[in-house]
């Protein structure tokens, strides 16, 4: 998925929160001495937390927009080694072996469909070392059929505006978020628009399991709350920590 216009929007409105709750995630299961290659980075904010918590990280994104402002937060923080790759996810066939690979902030359920997932797990198992672990989040189908429809989300601060509404996809288990930002412009004395329509598509547990199995990882655990509590009908998202052997 490229951002385009919407990496810097994307940047300035995400929760920093999550991130450091993502970091932690992270240190439940994986060793500071172990080099991560986190796909889908965006802008680099978790790259710069893990690195500062002691891990050698490479970054891989779609998005030349995501990646100049990862590099941008990397310099910021004083980084000038961590590199970044303008990767698809579908194919690494350029991408060393790593101790362990993150996928977060649902950026699986941007997927096509199940065979891209199936094919992006067995991608993912191919350049972990031996004994390396795959850390990665999805949206649940409670998400996408319980919580997602009409959801509506606002921002203006008087120089920057944001409107996110979703609804049902044409797929079960799927949404469409429509997004819309606004910048003020001086020169024209109102403001830019930007559009976007997002699609997201998550599918039922046993399809993810299937699916990591096949790809060959035997040893799969998946919880929820950052890795912090176990799954509930009710559960919103998806932690997975999934072992090569």
């Amino acid at each position: 998925m490229i951002y385009s216009e919407f990496a810097t929007f994307y940047d300035e409105l995400f929760d920093d929160e999550l991130y450091q709750k993502w970091v932690e995630f992270v240190k439940l299961s994986v060793n500071p001495t172990e080099a991560i290659l986190d796909l889908a980075c965006g802008t680099g904010k978790l790259l710069v937390l893990l690195k500062k918590a002691g891990y050698q990280v490479t970054g891989a994104d779609l998005s030349d927009d995501m990646l100049a402002i990862a590099n941008s937060h990397l310099l910021e923080a004083g980084d000038t080694e961590t590199q970044l790759l303008n990767t698809n996810m579908l194919d690494l066939s350029e991408i060393d072996k790593y101790g362990a690979i993150t996928c977060f902030d649902d950026s699986i359920c941007y997927l096509q469909d199940v065979d891209e997932v199936a094919k992006m797990f067995k991608e993912v198992y191919q350049h972990l070392e031996k004994g390396g672990q795959f850390l990665f989040d999805v949206i649940t189908p409670y998400q996408t059929d319980e919580k997602y429809p009409g959801y509506m989300y606002n921002f203006n601060d008087g120089e920057n505006a944001f409107m996110w509404t979703t609804y049902v996809g044409d797929f079960p288990h799927s949404v469409e978020h429509y997004l819309t930002f606004f910048r003020y412009n001086e020169i024209i004395n109102g403001y830019d628009e930007y559009s976007e329509v997002h699609h997201e598509r998550t599918y039922p547990l046993d399809v993810y399991l299937e699916a990591l199995k096949k790809s060959g990882f035997t040893s799969v655990e998946v919880s929820a709350n950052f890795g912090v509590e176990k799954i509930k009908d009710n559960t919103t998202r998806w932690f997975f920590r999934c072992k090569r052997d």
